[in-house]
Parts: C-alpha cells; sequence; structure tokens
C-alpha cells in the first residue's frame, strides 16, 4: 500500500538527488542502527591503538619499500598514561580518535534524534575509522608522517597546529549542535528555523568545526601533503552532496525562514572564510 510519504520514481530526466545517510525529518528510535553505531566508534580508539602500538597494518607498507618508523620513547608521567606505551606524539593521536569517537557516539545518543538505520550507522562508522587508520598508517610511514618534520624535534609545526585544528573544530561542532538541539527541544520553537549561537556564523557551522577538526587530525598524523587532500575531500564532499542535500530540506521546511537566513548569513562553513 503507497503512502503520502512514497515518492513516484524518478524519470530520466529527472536529476538525481545526492545521497544523504541521515532520514531528514524522520524522528523515531532506531536501536539496531544505534548499537551499530556505538559498537564501531568504540572499536575504533582500540583499532588505532594497535596500529601505534604494535604496528598493525605496517607490513603491508613494508613490503611495499617504505621505511617504518620506531615507535619512540613511551611518556614518562609517573601517572597511569605511562601504561598505554606512546611516546606523546603518538599519544596525541591515540586521544583525537578517542575524542572523535566520544564525540559522535555522544551526537547520536545525546543530540540527535532523526532515524539511523543500520546501513547509514555502518557507512558512517566504517568511513571514520577507515580515515582514522590511514592518518595512523601514514603517521609510522617515515615519508608521510607529520613527526618527521623540524628534523623529529617534538613538537612538530604539523602537530602544533594539527592539534589547534582539532581542539577548535571539535569544539565548535559540538557546542552548535548542542545550542540547535536545546533549540528545537523547545515546543515553542517548533517549525521554526534556527540562526543563534554558532549558527550565526556560518549557515553549516558544524560542518565548519568537522572539517577544522579532521582536517587537523591529518595534518598532525600524515603532515601538510595529507592535509590538503583531507581539505580538498571534505569541500568537494560538502559541497556536491551534503550541503545540497540539506538546503534542499531546508527550503522545504522552512520556506521563507531558510531564504532570511541564507541571506542575513553569507557564510556556509566558517565566518570570513567560505
Amino acid at each position: 500500500m503507497s503512502s503520502p510519504n512514497d515518492k513516484a520514481p524518478a524519470s530520466s530526466g529527472e536529476k538525481k538527488k545526492p545521497m544523504d545517510l541521515i532520514a531528514r525529518g524522520v524522528k523515531r528510535p532506531t536501536p539496531v542502527g544505534s548499537t551499530i553505531f556505538v559498537g564501531l566508534r568504540t572499536l575504533d580508539p582500540l583499532l588505532q591503538y594497535q596500529i601505534l602500538r604494535h604496528g598493525w597494518g605496517t607490513s603491508a607498507l613494508q613490503k611495499a619499500g617504505l621505511e617504518i618508523l620506531p615507535a619512540g620513547l613511551p611518556t614518562a608521567t609517573g601517572t597511569f598514561i605511562d601504561a598505554i606505551g606512546l611516546s606523546p606524539y603518538r599519544l596525541v593521536l591515540l586521544a583525537m580518535a578517542t575524542g572523535s569517537s566520544v564525540k559522535q557516539i555522544y551526537w547520536l545518543l545525546g543530540i540527535s534524534q532523526e532515524e539511523f538505520p543500520p546501513s547509514a550507522a555502518t557507512a558512517v562508522g566504517i568511513y571514520n575509522t577507515v580515515f582514522n587508520s590511514i592518518n595512523s598508517l601514514l603517521f609510522t610511514c617515515a615519508l608521510t608522517s607529520g613527526s618527521t618534520y623540524n628534523g623529529g624535534t617534538f613538537p612538530q609545526v604539523p602537530f602544533i597546529v594539527g592539534s589547534a585544528l582539532y581542539v577548535v573544530g571539535i569544539t565548535i561542532e559540538t557546542v552548535a549542535e548542542i545550542q540547535r538541539a536545546q533549540f528545537k527541544r523547545d515546543p515553542k520553537n517548533k517549525g521554526q528555523c534556527y540562526n543563534g549561537g554558532l549558527w550565526s556564523w556560518a549557515r553549516h557551522i558544524n560542518y565548519g568545526g568537522y572539517s577544522l577538526w579532521r582536517t587537523g587530525y591529518s595534518l598532525a598524523a600524515g603532515g601538510w601533503p595529507w592535509a590538503l587532500v583531507v581539505m580538498a575531500w571534505l569541500s568537494l564532499d560538502f559541497n556536491l552532496r551534503a550541503v545540497p542535500v540539506l538546503d534542499g530540506y531546508c527550503s522545504e521546511r522552512y520556506g521563507e525562514q531558510w531564504a532570511e537566513f541564507k541571506r542575513k548569513t553569507p557564510y556556509q562553513f566558517l565566518p570570513f572564510i567560505y
């Protein structure tokens, strides 16, 4: 039986919409999808630890003729951190992987109210793990590691800049999403387009924050070339897929409110940048 929400098949001349993994406007619990996503994001820091601590996957790099960096001296702080057995640089990279997992799990369980089916949960979880694993593997390789800059003297410039971008970006993304969620949960704001807080800086400020921390993480791990690749990929993905999808959804849902928001807030991702 068809429902009012069923869509007719697209005609051959109709432009195909970009893929969207989030069911916009569909608010209902998805325990299976949530369990899959939380499980995948919980396992990710454990995988990154194995790469950084025990060299998982580096044998493939060696077979390709690439030099693998020594693990370096572990931290000696006199605290429980020393038991992890990672050098300060590698410890920070592990913290970045862990921080991204904690943030995304919090987003799903504490902020998002929209449907997140198993297929989407699996895709997003694997996507983030692949990115993080590439970062870890690039760091372990002498040719690509961010630790080889400045003659290998800690703290290296990619480490400093990348860590700063990571902290700023993940803070912006998290705070922006909390602000919007609080606005949406107030019954008096039903049907209203939120344009306050950090969202007054840019229409998709959460995407801007994600781009900052993801680029910063990649910079700290793989240096400037890899960071540029990641920044270019995120720009393409957001501009060609995510933003058009969200813009279309918001235009249909909010109408003139969204049009006015776009007029008053010219920047898409970050103020005074883009």
